[in-house]
């Protein structure tokens, strides 16, 4: 059996951080939404067992036993079985945008067709809690990569609350390909005890709205990731200026920047603009709405 799982990029729309608890961990208020541009991984319970990594961001280390992909199979997969993995990797590494996180995340669920498969089941069985739990000791953003769903995720990311009514905008996100250490960027912020989000509404007037409510909010890890990085201001910069963009704002604790528009023709044209003065910067155009490719497609069967 051999199961394809798509990967979506994770985006921070708004990230503010509420605390530190005792052993160190920041408490988050964020919500989260998942874009249709992301990695690929394919699982056989066939042929060589190993782990593949192809596709534009590819790189050798990628392919090591730490592979957090690994973590996710060491969890959920007997290691007397046979598992084959492949990962395309389109999303830069440690780029504020979960690719790590949602790769092991898409393991995790393609896993759970294997095991269907294996018991002659036509669907796997539902994420539990006690996963979940499972999952949060590899990484605190893979239960939300599970998820896929737009949310409200507080806590270190163990408390998820999906939302409705984000309307599937169109995105550009861009990475200016420089690597930003996330506990260095935490440790220059000064305040780490800010407000949390405004209430989600239970409906909006129309997508305007959404927008309003979204720039009211903020990325508390924004400003200490640009004096880490003054390329991540660039990038915000070059998103802001164009007359469409109606949000621009960095994701996660960096350097991946996200731009919200309106019509996908005006996110293409900014995202060619944005390309033709930074052939360097990594670029992509796509919608929120990467749930709708997360759920795992069977592509072979052998029995």
């Amino acid at each position: 059996m051999k199961v394809e799982v798509f990967a979506p990029a994770k985006i921070n729309l708004c990230l503010h951080v509420t605390g530190k608890r005792s052993d160190g961990y920041h408490l988050l208020d964020t919500l989260v939404a998942f874009a249709d541009i992301g990695d690929t991984v394919c699982l056989s319970d066939t042929g060589p067992a190993g782990l593949e990594v192809s596709g534009p961001e590819a790189a050798p280390e990628l392919s090591g036993k730490d592979n957090i992909m690994w973590q996710a199979a060491a969890l959920f997969w007997g290691p007397d079985r046979s598992l084959s993995m492949h990962l395309d990797k389109q999303l830069p590494v440690a780029s504020g945008i979960g690719g790590g996180s949602a790769d092991a995340a898409a393991t995790y669920r393609g896993l759970l067709w294997l095991h269907a498969a294996a018991e002659g089941l036509d669907t796997p069985r539902a994420p539990s809690a006690e996963d979940a739990e499972a999952l949060m000791a590899i990484g605190a953003d893979v239960p939300m990569c599970v998820l896929s769903e737009t949310a409200r995720v507080q806590g270190i990311g163990e408390q998820i609350t999906p939302v409705d009514g984000l309307h599937p905008y169109p995105v550009v996100l861009v990475n200016p390909r420089v690597q930003v250490s996330t506990p260095t960027v935490f440790s220059r912020l000064a305040n780490k005890k800010n407000p949390g989000l405004e209430p989600w509404p239970d409906s909006f007037e129309d997508r305007d709205a959404v927008l309003e409510w979204l720039g009211a909010q903020r990325n508390d890890l924004q400003a200490p990731a640009i004096e880490c990085c003054p390329e991540i201001g660039a990038v915000l910069g070059a998103l802001a200026q164009d007359q469409n963009c109606h949000l621009a704002r960095m994701s996660g604790s960096g350097a991946t920047c996200f731009g919200l528009f309106g019509r996908m023709h005006q996110a293409q044209a900014a995202a060619q603009s944005i390309n033709a003065s930074h052939p360097d910067w990594w670029v992509r155009v796509g919608r929120l709405n990467g749930s709708r490719r997360a759920v795992p497609q069977l592509i072979r069967s052998t029995t």
